[in-house]
């Protein structure tokens, strides 16, 4: 199984958001240029994630972008979530009507424990506890 790089670099946006917000509003160019993501992407990802309430956006010269709640309240799983449009691994774990198997397919069921386990281990990972990996990193 592989993550999607909208979830990836979802991801990287708001660590990215989070060391560097507490001075105030984060231009998407700033992020782009430190993270190697285009900004037309990080646009792109921006938008679900201010739906979410997330991120939020201010206005003005010296506006551009926060995260919505403190780092210590958003859970990867959160952004996964949202970014993946969904926390199931394959389409019959959340919509059984789109295989005519799923009702008696071992294999539906594999894939449903493995998302739960994936998710549950993302939601025990917070932004905060990613800055301070990244600190120990650098």
């Amino acid at each position: 199984m592989r993550l999607s790089t909208r979830s990836r670099y979802g991801a990287r946006l708001l660590l990215d958001m989070a060391q560097h917000g507490h001075a105030g509003p984060v231009h998407l160019s700033q992020v782009a240029q430190r993270q190697g993501i285009s900004v037309k992407y990080l646009e792109q990802i921006a938008i679900p994630l201010k739906k979410a309430k997330i991120l939020k956006s201010v206005r003005g010269p010296k506006g551009g972008h926060l995260l919505a709640r403190p780092p210590e309240e958003i859970s990867l799983a959160e952004v996964v979530g949202l970014l993946e449009a969904g926390e199931s691994l394959v389409d019959c774990a959340e919509h059984p009507g789109v295989c005519e198997r799923s009702s008696c397919c071992a294999t539906r069921l594999v894939w449903q424990e493995a998302a739960e386990a994936m998710y549950d281990k993302l939601r025990t990972i917070s932004l905060a506890d990613l800055m301070n990996k990244s600190a120990a990193l650098s």
